[in-house]
């Protein structure tokens, strides 16, 4: 039987880097193609460099409001005044493939995955400041002085989660941060309830002899 992969929800104010920091997690440290990002259903319009199917699934808000009346997101949730969700059928497959599965997503989307996956793991990423925050944030110059402003606004709020994560990652130094991502899903595949299977693949002597 395969081993069922395991969610990893990663959550952070917009600036906070945590899509480069993913990206570049996939880019250089997948090479065995265990790991997929889960690409999000939203009705926002694509940035500059984003592409449809693989950025994101671009689509209008009647489309979107049908497939939540299916029941096809794992979930979804209503941020800067559009929709983000992620299919369910997808990460399904994923799942039992044993491929681990990235969710970029915010808190409201990680309080519905932990509700129906306690045992995802949860990754929190947050800048090492409010200057620096509204420094990225203007440094992208793709927003008005207004967006970023609300977009600062609603930072603060997020960041008031944090708890609510298994780790936080102060993206300080990229990095760094970059190999605490890292290791904090490689050690997740270590721990004893996801490899008794594969012991007692490699060690058949072991049956009868577990002890409780």
């Amino acid at each position: 039987m395969k081993k069922q992969g395991t969610l990893f929800i990663v959550s952070a104010p917009s600036g906070a880097g945590k899509s480069s920091l993913i990206n570049a997690l996939l880019n250089r440290f997948n090479h065995d193609d265990s790991l997929r990002l889960s690409i999000s259903h939203t009705t926002r319009l694509p940035r500059p460099g984003e592409e449809n199917h693989v950025s994101y699934h671009f689509v209008s808000e009647e489309e979107f409001k049908s497939l939540i009346s299916r029941g096809a997101f794992y979930e979804y949730a209503k941020v800067f005044d559009h929709y983000y969700g992620t299919s369910r059928e997808i990460v399904e497959q994923w799942l039992s493939e044993g491929k681990d599965v990235l969710f970029d997503i915010d808190w409201q989307g990680a309080r519905q995955i932990r509700k129906q996956t306690p045992a995802a793991r949860s990754i929190f990423i947050v800048p090492p400041s409010i200057d620096e925050l509204r420094r990225r944030l203007e440094n992208r110059g793709q927003d008005s002085k207004e967006v970023i402003d609300s977009r600062m606004e609603k930072a603060i709020s997020e960041l008031s989660h944090f708890s609510e994560y298994d780790h936080v990652i102060i993206n300080d130094d990229f990095d760094e941060s970059l190999l605490t991502l890292r290791s904090i899903i490689l050690s997740s595949r270590s721990e004893t309830t996801l490899q008794t299977e594969r012991l007692h693949e490699l060690f058949p002597q072991l049956s009868g002899h577990d002890h409780v």
